[in-house]
C-alpha cells in the first residue's frame, strides 16, 4: 500500500475536500455560536468568538474577513486603552513643585 495522495483532479480528493469544509464549518459555528451564546452568560465570549472565527477562516474568505474585522478592532481598542491609561508627563510633578515654593 502507497503513502501516496491521490492527485487533486481525483474525485477522492475532491470528497475529502468537501468532508473538511463540512467539519470545519460544523466545528466553527459551534464554537462560534458558544461565544455568542457567552455575551449573556458567565464566559470568556471574548476569547472564544475569535477562536471561532479562526477556525472557520482556514477554510472561508469571509471568516477571514470577520477575523481580520475583529482583529483590527482588538488592536484599536488596546491602543486607546493604553493611552487612556498612560501617566500624562505633562503635568507638574507635585514634588518639585513643593520644593520650588520652600526656596
Amino acid at each position: 500500500m502507497s503513502d501516496e495522495k491521490p492527485p487533486a483532479d481525483h474525485p477522492l480528493a475532491a470528497a475529502v475536500r468537501a468532508v473538511r469544509r463540512v467539519v470545519v464549518l460544523v466545528v466553527g459555528l459551534t464554537v462560534l455560536a458558544l461565544g455568542v451564546i457567552m455575551l449573556v452568560t458567565p464566559g470568556p465570549a471574548f476569547v472564544v468568538i475569535p477562536l471561532g472565527l479562526a477556525i472557520l477562516a482556514v477554510e472561508f474568505v469571509w471568516a477571514r474577513r470577520a477575523l481580520r474585522w475583529v482583529k483590527k478592532r482588538v488592536e484599536d481598542a488596546a491602543a486607546r486603552a493604553a493611552d487612556r491609561f498612560k501617566p500624562n508627563h505633562s503635568a507638574k510633578d507635585p514634588s518639585t513643585e513643593h520644593e520650588q515654593h520652600q526656596g
